[in-house]
């Protein structure tokens, strides 16, 4: 008996692996956080919650999974990335195939059911996007960070898009959320692929803006993106979406980014660059629950 559970509990930390749970939960709270501000949702049905954090963490776990088959060779060449249940062996193709079929089918149809076919359809090329045209560009040329940008900031308008049939609902706030994410991804993800700038290497992806590696040139575009991040800081107050504090706070996080990116700029190291990657790791949830906590209802 004892055997059996583990092998149960042991399957179950494959499927968290798979779906990379702590990453598909963020993405997935930028979108549950979204949903929250559009000004026509004026009570926070738990439920309602509940369905869109499900169906949002469907989909999204379907799309790591289909990442996670693409890349099993390379991954397997990682060090962070070998121990994955489909690169280590512990969990066939197949099955992470279904897997993936079955939680992005789910996933899609909650959205469509309880929300907005509008929702679950931007979820759908979220998925798209990601696991098949990010996923393989990832070895061919480093325009796959653009590329891969555009589902991750998505779900900020998939959460958006979820409450588009209540009344007076507008899609500006959306595209202003999707705007916001958007520029964020790049210091980010240009931080983490420099921390493992040796072990993507190894397998073969072109991630970085200079084919160089981690150079000035590299450093300076996340400097450039991250004071990109400032003016469009402004405008979820500009647009009545929220308060001047929450203004504030925008402003702040916004500089605080810049600061970390420049410190990059000047030192050129490893150390300077995981800053601006724990940085950006704190930097969503600050900005979009001082929104939400500061929410307007003019636009």
């Amino acid at each position: 008996m004892g055997s059996v559970s583990l092998t149960w509990v042991s399957k179950l930390k494959d499927y968290f692996q798979l779906i990379k749970f702590t990453l598909s939960f963020m993405v997935v709270f930028s979108s549950v956080i979204s949903y929250m501000l559009v000004p026509c949702v004026t009570e926070y049905d738990f439920i309602q919650i509940l369905l869109l954090l499900t169906g949002g963490m469907l989909v999204t776990g379907s799309a790591n999974a289909v990442n996670q088959i693409t890349e099993a060779s390379t991954d397997a060449l990682m060090k962070r990335t070998a121990n994955r249940p489909v690169a280590s062996g512990r969990m066939s193709k197949t099955e992470a195939g279904v897997f993936a079929f079955l939680s992005g089918l789910i996933g899609s149809l909650i959205l469509g059911v309880y929300f907005s076919w509008q929702a679950a359809g931007l979820s759908v090329l979220s998925l798209f996007i990601y696991g098949f045209i990010y996923t393989p560009m990832k070895k061919v040329n480093s325009t796959a960070v653009l590329i891969g940008a555009i589902p991750g900031a998505l779900p900020c308008l998939i959460g958006w898009a979820a409450a588009c049939e209540c009344d007076g609902f507008s899609w500006t706030g959306g595209w202003i959320l999707f705007s916001i994410q958007l520029l964020w991804q790049f210091p980010h993800f240009w931080a983490i692929a420099w921390v493992a700038h040796g072990d993507y290497s190894k397998a073969g992806f072109k991630l970085l803006p200079s084919q160089q590696g981690p150079t000035k040139f590299t450093a300076l575009q996340t400097v450039i993106y991250a004071f990109l991040m400032i003016p469009v800081g402004f405008l979820p107050y500009l647009m009545g979406m929220s308060g001047e504090i929450s203004m504030w706070i925008l402003l702040a996080a916004n500089l605080f980014m810049v600061v970390q990116c420049v410190r990059l700029y000047i030192s050129m190291d490893v150390r300077k660059a995981r800053y601006v990657m724990f940085s950006s790791y704190l930097y969503l949830p600050v900005v979009l629950l001082a929104m939400l906590a500061d929410k307007a209802d003019k636009l």
